[in-house]
């Protein structure tokens, strides 16, 4: 009889240590790992200073900003990032946000932290107010239409979650600035660049409509929901591709066509058509999500040897975020999930495959090629990207 007592306490000593060691190996949720890269961006690119971010770690002193419409600014070397890559630490924390059980966290570090990091780009000595390209100290620095785009999308996202008027004043403040960006050439639209008004890009066309959108269901002011409706007609007319159903880079003002494509554009037309359908029931917004997205998958994505999922073709990692943000505003209205799995997929792939020692992420999707300096830019997104599938249970 003890024997048999003395069994039974070793099996049931055996069972819990079991128990134990499942709940330690327990798998990391997309929420454990947005907060986890968070944490490692600003261990990594915060200044020690201040509250801005560098924009490449470890430091590169032969990286060039190849993305500003100056020759001269990309060509010298910066000590902080640039606005760009800096708003993605926004939509970061915002996406981190619209998970409620750390609301209030991540709202103590948008407050804290990003936005007091912003007012170094803000521009108030040229009218309208803008943020620009690089920070204030420094001489003056362009202004693009996007960039403040992407500020008014995340501040609306910011007042829609916490019903802060403040984040809906700097909102408005922005679109009065993008507002400022369009003339009746080419029958309207906006323009990239506030100093070289050459072209009327998709990045700057298709976001605004999002932003109006988003500012529509913010106010409940219709003019925004025209405005939203307009900027997306525009872009849909002069910039989609008849073919393919995805869109062009932007046109210029003698007509002709940047015919490159990049995620980011289609991805924010798929948003602007899903947020519409949302709003006015209108059924042709629907089909024009659907088919985007289908479009976005065959051109954006690739079947690869020993992979059983389409992984993202390598580009800017970011642009494949923005992107990822048509697929979840198309989740919402149609309930179809096969593209967010799909996205879930990759980011599996990136968290074993494409971290660094120090848990920063390289962009090559294919692995072949890593960079030893990383991005900013390219980890905020991959928060993004973590943080909005948690959002549904991932």
């Amino acid at each position: 009889m003890k024997q048999i007592n003395w069994i039974r306490t070793i099996f049931l000593l055996t069972g819990l240590g079991c128990l134990t060691l499942q709940a330690q190996v327990k798998k990391e949720t997309f929420s454990d790992r947005a907060k986890k890269s968070l944490d490692v961006i600003y261990e990594k690119y915060r200044s020690t200073q201040n509250k801005l971010l560098t924009e490449k770690y470890p430091f590169d002193d032969n990286f060039k900003a190849d993305y500003l419409n100056n020759t001269e600014q990309a060509a010298q070397q910066k000590k902080y990032a640039y606005l760009w890559p800096f708003s993605g630490s926004f939509s970061a924390v915002n996406a981190l946000m619209e998970l409620s059980a750390d609301k209030t966290g991540q709202q103590k570090v948008l407050d804290q932290q990003v936005l007091v990091g912003l007012q170094a780009y803000r521009d108030d000595r040229r009218s309208p107010v803008g943020y620009a390209s690089y920070i204030n100290s420094a001489p003056a620095s362009d202004r693009f239409y996007d960039d403040n785009i992407w500020l008014g999308i995340d501040f609306t996202d910011s007042y829609l979650q916490t019903k802060k008027a403040d984040y809906l004043r700097h909102a408005k403040e922005i679109w009065d600035f993008v507002k400022s960006g369009e003339d009746d050439k080419l029958g309207g639209g906006i323009y990239w660049c506030e100093q070289k008004k050459e072209s009327k890009n998709t990045c700057s066309n298709a976001p605004a409509a999002v932003f109006a959108l988003k500012l529509f269901e913010a106010t409940k002011q219709r003019h925004y929901l025209n405005e939203g409706r307009r900027l997306y007609e525009w872009t849909k007319a002069g910039l989609q591709d008849p073919n393919d159903k995805l869109y062009w880079d932007n046109i210029q003002l003698n007509g002709g066509i940047g015919k490159a494509k990049y995620s980011y554009n289609s991805g924010q037309m798929l948003q602007a058509a899903a947020l519409l359908y949302k709003l006015t029931k209108e059924k042709k917004y629907l089909i024009d999500a659907e088919q985007l997205a289908e479009a976005c998958l065959g051109y954006f994505f690739q079947r690869r040897e020993g992979i059983d999922f389409p992984v993202l073709k390598n580009s800017n990692v970011w642009f494949h975020a923005v992107m990822m943000r048509g697929y979840l505003s198309l989740f919402e209205q149609n309930g179809d999930k096969r593209y967010m799995d799909i996205f879930a997929k990759n980011l599996e792939w990136a968290w074993h495959k494409m971290r660094d020692q120090d848990g920063l992420f390289d962009a090559d999707w294919t692995l072949e090629k890593p960079k030893k300096s990383k991005w900013l830019l390219d980890q905020c997104a991959f928060v993004e990207m973590y943080a909005r599938l948690a959002k549904f249970g991932y």
